[in-house]
C-alpha cells in the first residue's frame, strides 16, 4: 500500500489512505513519502469491512480534494489453516468482509463520483488462480476479487470507468512473516523463475499503468507481476 500511495505521488496524485488506527505510525510514515513528492495526504483511519466506514472514506476523500479519479482496493487480511476443521466460521467472515466486501463497498460509493477516464484497481493475488490450501479463505476471496473485476468492468464499460486488477505473487511485504510458516518463509519466492521474492517498488508501477491514460482500452484485465510465474 505504501509504495502504491509513493508511485502515485510522485506521477502528480494527491492521496487519500484509509488505514486501521491501529497503523498510525505506518500512515503517518507513508504521508510523510507523499508530502516529500510534493503531493497532498489525507489519512482517514477507518475499517473498510464496515459499509458505512467505506462510505465515509469516499465522502471524506471528495470533501477534502473536490474529486476522486482513482480507486485503489488493496486491503487484506490472511492467516493460514492446515485444515478446514481450524477454519471458524468467524476467521472465514473476516477473510471475506475485510478482502472482497470492502471492495464492492468502496467501488459502489466511488463510482457516483468519478468521471469518464476514471480508474478502479484492485489487489487480487496470483492465488486466484493458484490457490494455495493452507490460505483457503484468502485464496476464495482473491479469486472473488478477480471475478467482481471481470464483472464490474463490463457493467461500467458505457460510463468510460476502466476496472482491472492486479495479482502480486511473492511481494516481500510485512504481510508475509505475519501469515506463513517459519519455513515457508525462508523459501519464499526462491521457486519462481526469477528466484526471489519482488519487492513492493516493483510491483508499484502496475497501479500507476492502470491508471494512466495510456491503459485508456484495458479494462477487465488481471495483471499478474509474479517474477515470471506462468499464471493461467
Amino acid at each position: 500500500g505504501r509504495a502504491v500511495a509513493i508511485a502515485f505521488a510522485r506521477e502528480g496524485a494527491d492521496v487519500a489512505i484509509a488505514y486501521l488506527s491501529e497503523e498510525e505510525d505506518d500512515a503517518q510514515e507513508t504521508r510523510r513519502w507523499i508530502e516529500d513528492a510534493g503531493r497532498r495526504a489525507l489519512l482517514i483511519p477507518s475499517d473498510v469491512s464496515d459499509p458505512e466506514s467505506c462510505r465515509a472514506i469516499v465522502d471524506k476523500t471528495v470533501e477534502v480534494f473536490g474529486k476522486l479519479d482513482v480507486l485503489v482496493n488493496n486491503a487484506a487480511y490472511q492467516k493460514p489453516f492446515q485444515s478446514l476443521d481450524e477454519i471458524s466460521i468467524e476467521e472465514w467472515q473476516k477473510t471475506l468482509r475485510t478482502n472482497i466486501d470492502s471492495v464492492f463497498y468502496m467501488s459502489k460509493f466511488a463510482v457516483p463520483h468519478m468521471k469518464r477516464g476514471g480508474a478502479i484497481i484492485s489487489t487480487s493475488s496470483v492465488n486466484a488462480k493458484n490457490p494455495v490450501p493452507i490460505l483457503l479463505p484468502y485464496s476464495t476471496s482473491k479469486g472473488a476479487i478477480a471475478n467482481f473485476t471481470i464483472g464490474l468492468a463490463q457493467l461500467l464499460a458505457k460510463q468510460g470507468i476502466r476496472v482491472n486488477a492486479v495479482l502480486p505473487g511473492p511481494i516481500w511485504t510485512p504481510f508475509i512473516p505475519a501469515g506463513m510458516p517459519g519455513e515457508q518463509i525462508e523459501k519464499f519466492g526462491s521457486q519462481n523463475p526469477m528466484g526471489r521474492p519482488g519487492q513492493p517498488a516493483e510491483l508499484a508501477s502496475a497501479y500507476v499503468m492502470l491508471a494512466s491514460d495510456e491503459s485508456s482500452y484495458t479494462s477487465g484485465a488481471l495483471v499478474t507481476v509474479a517474477g515470471g510465474m506462468p499464471i493461467f
